[in-house]
């Protein structure tokens, strides 16, 4: 199956093939008909699997059908952070290079002015923040009445950040007959609640399980106390030659704190979380991908979005409060067919939370000891199998405890149910509406 094949315009597939694309993927082979078809359409599928294409290779072809009569614009796509939105614009950029379509890209952090000079000129495709769209829509910036094509991208994530009033406020304002698209990683309830009230008899793709992580990423988890964290992470960097790795922290200051002292380790970090002024956050993204920097330390909201080819290395430094924020964090490695490993640094605290992610994935995690960093307190252990006496526990031999032999990892599973020695960090809804 080629993109022409699937009834792209000649300028598309040119585009589509400058950057290196010849084949589509199963997202884009199932959503590009559907949306060129004019219908509205509900998708679904894990990160790194071409999603933006999906919708943006149709989006551009019906546009470029009928002319542009007014200044627009006539396509809007919305998008829950600042990071998701260049990305998305900067797929309409490379997508259209051979076709006469002017678009933007709006969001909070910098000056407005220069925004509404561009809108000013007049536009077909528009991606944006919500905030920053009333915003500029309150200062009679941007009218709505042309829009003929609106986009919803990684909805379940404005939900999570709590978008739902922007995003009916802005509903409100478009013109009533228009296309409908809605992408997601996963499909919640409240995505699906949401949709009744957007969607009129959407075509459905999905195509892979609600949940499900990749499969190229390799996946594992290192029990460590927290105390050993930091140094266990600048000794995997290190003794692994790691040279562009993207961790993932909780909290804003955590971030800071671990890049302080990656730092004063003499390994080259940078911060980036919704304290960091845009400028700071580009600037440290794109010194990343240069390789300049070789630990990119994130919060959950701030790395939505973030696309990075090739990127070999995610680690959890703390494991997130929600399970499905696990799936988003490892989707950032092992994107569009490339391998990739998602590694865990978990305590004896986090077994909750490590539980509830391998409920989620319906995978257990192997666990792997390092040496001189073996936790004083373990994660819960698979259930005991049937009494063997020639693997007595503590008597010798291979069998676990005091019989291990030095300086092997050691490899576990987890109990069903992942019952922990310590107190759990977080549980169920905390943290969803936590900023980036």
């Amino acid at each position: 199956m080629s993109f022409s094949s699937l009834g792209l315009s000649e300028q598309l597939v040119r585009a589509t093939t400058d950057q290196g694309y010849e084949t589509p993927s199963p997202i884009q082979a199932q959503a590009i008909p559907a949306v060129l078809s004019g219908k509205d359409v509900m998708a679904a599928a894990q990160t790194g699997t071409g999603k933006t294409a999906g919708f943006t290779l149709p989006l551009l072809q019906r546009l470029a059908e009928q002319p542009r009569t007014g200044k627009g614009p006539r396509a809007l796509i919305l998008a829950p952070t600042r990071e998701l939105a260049a990305q998305v614009h900067d797929s309409v950029a490379l997508y259209s290079k051979y076709m006469p379509t002017r678009s933007a890209v709006v969001f909070g952090g910098v000056k407005i002015n220069p925004q509404m000079m561009k809108l000013r000129k007049g536009l077909d495709v528009l991606v944006a923040t919500p905030g920053r769209l009333l915003d500029l829509y309150q200062q009679n910036a941007v009218r709505f009445n042309e829009v003929e094509i609106l986009v919803l991208d990684e909805a379940d994530r404005m939900l999570d950040m709590g978008f739902i009033r922007d995003i009916r406020k802005i509903l409100a304002l478009l013109p009533a007959k228009r296309q409908n698209l809605l992408f997601s990683a996963t499909f919640s309830n409240d995505i699906r609640k949401l949709t009744q009230g957007l969607l009129n008899d959407p075509v459905q793709v999905e195509v892979a399980a609600r949940n499900t992580t990749a499969e190229k990423v390799k996946q594992s988890v290192y029990p460590v106390d927290q105390s050993q964290k930091t140094a266990l992470l600048s000794k995997l960097v290190r003794d692994n030659s790691w040279e562009q790795v993207l961790v993932f922290t909780r909290t804003k200051h955590g971030a800071n704190r671990l890049t302080k002292k990656l730092e004063q380790d003499g390994i080259t970090a940078a911060a980036i979380h919704g304290n960091k002024s845009q400028g700071a956050r580009t600037r440290a993204l794109a010194e990343f991908k240069q390789g300049d920097i070789r630990v990119l330390v994130a919060t959950d909201i701030a790395a939505r979005g973030l696309d990075i080819k090739q990127l070999p290395q995610v680690v959890n430094f703390e494991l997130p409060n929600v399970p499905e924020d696990y799936v988003h964090r490892i989707g950032r490695t092992g994107r569009a067919g490339e391998s990739g490993h998602a590694l865990s640094l978990v305590s004896a605290d986090e077994g909750k939370l490590l539980a509830g992610i391998e409920k989620l994935i319906k995978k257990q995690l192997p666990r792997k000891e390092v040496e001189g960093f073996e936790p004083k307190n373990n994660l819960p252990l698979k259930p005991k199998a049937k009494a063997d006496p020639s693997k007595a526990r503590g008597r010798g031999g291979n069998g676990g405890g005091n019989g291990r032999p030095a300086g092997k990892p050691r490899s576990f599973g987890a109990r069903p149910g992942g019952r922990s020695s310590g107190r759990s960090q977080g549980s169920g809804q905390q943290g969803r509406r936590q900023s980036a």
